[in-house]
Formats: structure tokens, sequence, C-alpha cells
């Protein structure tokens, strides 16, 4: 750093005092032997590992790079993906309906969305998953009418009941008892202030929600909804045990037949972390768009302390 930029006419003087605080932590910090040991023995370990593993012939990496774009392969891809999506929306949607239900004043709404979130998370998906599937057991009618009157309409459960609905059904009822938590803990995290303010100006309670408070709890409701969209990608694989057509059924079937376990399975894998990854990667560019206001804030926050600890060692340096 040069003379010229600490002169206090290059720069406002907070700023040289900032600067002349962080050259004197700089000129002061020892050097970290045992950090940098730990980077090397890390990488060192890494590296091994990988070397491992590609040249391990068991893994039969050459049956990895023929089946990982096959057309079966591809197609058991496209039925997670869009299992996936359906499932989140729908369990979003529903999910944002519990909670403004578990936050109603209501005691039979708060009551009924209560009894959901503590049922469908109290159960295992997977058993969700093959009791819907199973649902003609119980119920081979489904019907609509009155209560004690008369019948409206009526369906054979094995027709409504495929894979394809079973699948969707426990993905997306499961998911939305967690989205009811995770939207009840946003909603819940905007200040007080902010509903009275929209009390004060007359807004009904919908209003109030789509345009002041849902906007703001989005910086609390998006990190976890990232989670769980990851989680869902995973669970997916679940609904193989119920023959629906997904990636890690389409790989099961190709080894059935091949005998090929291990680098199918290895397929499968590759697939999931490649997703995964490239979700991560949106969600941190999602969670700095809703975190731009809240940084601000905390940046001047901080600035403001920062401020009062350069001058008491600006002062104690003159005292000197």
């Amino acid at each position: 750093m040069t003379d010229r930029a600490l002169t206090p006419g290059a720069l406002p003087g907070d700023d040289v005092a900032e600067l002349r605080l962080r050259d004197v932590a700089h000129a002061h910090r020892p050097i970290n032997y045992g950090g940098w040991i730990l980077w090397v023995v890390t990488i060192l370990i890494t590296v091994d590992f990988l070397w491992v593993i590609a040249h391990n012939k068991n893994f039969e990496w050459s049956v990895v790079a023929q089946w990982f774009t096959a057309e079966s392969i591809m197609r058991g891809l496209s039925v997670t993906l869009g299992l996936t999506v359906v499932a989140m929306l729908i369990g979003v949607v529903i999910g944002l309906f519990l909670a403004i239900a578990r936050l109603s004043e209501t005691k039979l709404l708060v009551a009924l969305s209560s009894i959901y979130i503590w049922f469908f998370r109290g159960t295992p998906l997977l058993v969700q998953l093959i009791f819907w599937y199973n649902l003609s057991t119980l119920f081979p009618v489904i019907s609509i009418g009155v209560p004690f009157g008369p019948e409206l309409a009526r369906w054979n459960t094995n027709d409504l009941i495929t894979p394809l609905t079973a699948a969707i059904a426990g993905l997306a009822l499961n998911e939305a008892a967690y989205m009811a938590e995770i939207i009840r803990g946003g909603l819940l995290s905007v200040d007080p202030g902010q509903v009275e303010t929209t009390q004060a100006f007359g807004m009904t309670r919908g209003r109030a929600l789509r345009r002041i408070i849902i906007p703001q709890a989005m910086r609390s409701i998006i990190p976890p909804t990232g989670n769980q969209l990851i989680s869902m990608i995973k669970a997916t694989s679940l609904v193989s045990v119920i023959a629906m057509g997904d990636l890690l059924y389409s790989v099961q079937a190709v080894y059935n037949r091949t005998f090929e376990v291990i680098p199918l399975l290895m397929v499968a894998v590759l697939w999931y972390l490649l997703i995964t990854s490239i979700l991560n990667v949106g969600q941190s560019f999602i969670e700095r768009y809703y975190a731009r206001g809240e940084k601000g804030s905390s940046t001047k926050a901080r600035r403001a302390t920062d401020d009062d600890v350069i001058s008491d060692a600006i002062h104690m340096g003159d005292a000197r």
C-alpha cells in the first residue's frame, strides 16, 4: 500500500483510519502453519482417494460411461425430475395453506392443520407410499356424496391409484407437512409491527400476506426450502418400491439383466450428485437475491461498530 493511499486528501477520514487499523492487524498476524499443514494433508488424502477409485477395476468405469446417457436411464431421470417438480409445487401450495391455518385465530383450523402435520411428519415416507399404492385394499371404491345422504359420484380405486398417482400423493402430502412448518417459521420471523401497520392501513389479511408479510418472510423460507427440494430429489428413489419407473428403478431394471450392480448404481449416484449440485448453485443465487436488503443493513450496523473500534484505537495511539 502506497503513502498516497493513506493521505487524508485521497480518502475520507473513516476509510483512512480503517486502512491503518487493517495494516496494523495484517502486520502483526502470525503465520498459521497448522492451517497450511492441514490443507496439504487434506489435499493429499483427497487425491489419493480419487486415484484409488479411478483405478479400481471393480467400479467398471467403462460400463458406467456406456449406461450414463442410455435411453432407459434418461427416461428414468425425466420421471425423477418430473416427480420432484410436481410433488414440490403441490407440497408448497398445501404447506402454505397449512401454515396460514396454524397461525389462524380459528381453533378448528389450528387443530386440523396440526393433526395433518403430526400424522405426515410422524410416519415414514416409504410407509405412506406403500399405503397409497395399496389404498384399494382398504377402500375398493371411492365415492363423493352428502354425509349420511345420497352418493353423488363413485370411482373404482384401482382406476385412480396408479404408481404415478400414488407417488405424487405420497411425496406431495408428506412434503406439505414439512413445508408448512418452514413457511410458518418464515412468517413468524417477520416483525409483528409489520402486521400492525397493515391493519392500521385497513389491509385485509390476504392482501397483507401477499404484499407485505410473505415477501419479507422469503429470506427465512428460501434456504430450508432449497434443502427440502434437494431432499425431494433423493426421496423420489423410494417410489421404485411401487414399480414407478424413476431413475433408481431404471438402474435396477438394467442390473437385474446384466448383473453389473456396482457400475449401474454409480450411474444413479453420479446423476443424483449432478442434479443436487446444480440445485445448490441455484439456491445460493436465490438466497443472495433475497438477502440483499438484510445484508446491507447488517453491513451498516457492522460498519458503525467498526467505526467505534477504529476511533478508540486512534485515540489510544494519540494518547501514547
